[in-house]
């Protein structure tokens, strides 16, 4: 395992790159227009000073890891890598669509994994000619910080592959959990609900934003508030996942909450739109927007 592609350099795709460079991999980041690549290694440059100043890398590892990070746009890029990793947008025809052209670019032993946060890994894995070299690899957001990857091998995935991605997956300096091929896996499945819910609470009037997040955070001890953290992980990809559960399930307490569904259709996407639950385009503190 020499060399990884990347395809998608938005915050989830940038983030892998900026770990799989450190760890010492050459990385081929796509995307499908060049501001977009160039925007994600920006982003990698930004985050890997940030650690230099903080000491937890140095100048040198910064520079070599940088150095090993080619952008391109188009999936022909990645003819030479030994895995690929599809960080694309959480919807399923897009990332199949994205899949079937992609294979026909790559060297027969090469791997694939996708960073899908809760689709069928085995669905994806058969969209591809190599199902059995098909893993699902679910990072955590900011990856560079994070310490969880869930693995989520497919039926068809096989037992060297796994292993493979395992080990790759801590030389990267994560600590693998490992998952059934269920929608939401295990961090989504038992996280989303909780967001769902606490946009209920918000939805009903039982509490305003502040009053939600507050209560989480000194009550059960959460780093950050359920809205916070919706707002961070982006209120489109939680709705995408609420419906991955509600319609793989067909259960009603799955069902989004309409006021989700609004923010979404309002543009008001969180951090990366700067509003969702909160405002953040001012200076100081971010104001609820409700």
């Amino acid at each position: 395992m020499k060399i990884i592609g990347i395809i998608g350099a938005g915050q989830m795709g940038n983030g892998i790159a900026h770990i799989a460079a450190l760890a010492g991999y050459k990385v081929v980041l796509t995307d499908i227009k060049q501001e977009f690549a160039e925007k994600g290694l920006a982003t990698i440059t930004k985050n890997m000073n940030r650690q230099v100043q903080k000491e937890k890398i140095s100048q040198a590892d910064m520079d070599k890891a940088l150095a090993s990070i080619t952008i391109a746009v188009g999936l022909e890029h990645h003819a030479n890598c030994d895995l690929v990793i599809e960080a694309a947008v959480e919807k399923e025809d897009i990332k199949i669509a994205l899949l079937k052209e992609l294979c026909p670019h790559l060297k027969p032993e090469a791997l694939l994994a996708s960073n899908t946060s809760s689709i069928s890994i085995t669905r994806l894995g058969s969209a591809t000619d190599r199902p059995e070299k098909f893993i699902g690899m679910h990072f955590m957001n900011p990856v560079p910080i994070m310490k969880l990857v869930e693995l989520i091998p497919s039926i068809a995935t096989s037992k060297e592959t796994f292993e493979i991605i395992e080990a790759l997956a801590i030389k990267m300096g994560k600590d693998p959990a490992v998952s059934e091929d269920f929608p939401g896996f295990i961090a989504n499945r038992i996280l989303m609900p909780m967001i769902n819910e606490a946009v209920f609470t918000l939805y009903e009037g039982i509490g305003s934003i502040k009053a939600i997040d507050k209560t989480m955070v000194l009550g059960t001890n959460h780093p950050m508030g359920p809205l916070t953290l919706a707002d961070f992980i982006g209120l489109d990809t939680c709705l995408a996942i609420m419906n991955v559960l509600y319609n793989e399930f067909n259960d009603s307490k799955y069902r989004p909450c309409p006021l989700l569904v609004k923010y979404v259709e309002a543009g008001w996407l969180g951090v990366k739109t700067g509003k969702g639950f909160y405002d953040y385009s001012g200076d100081g503190e971010p104001t609820p927007t409700r």
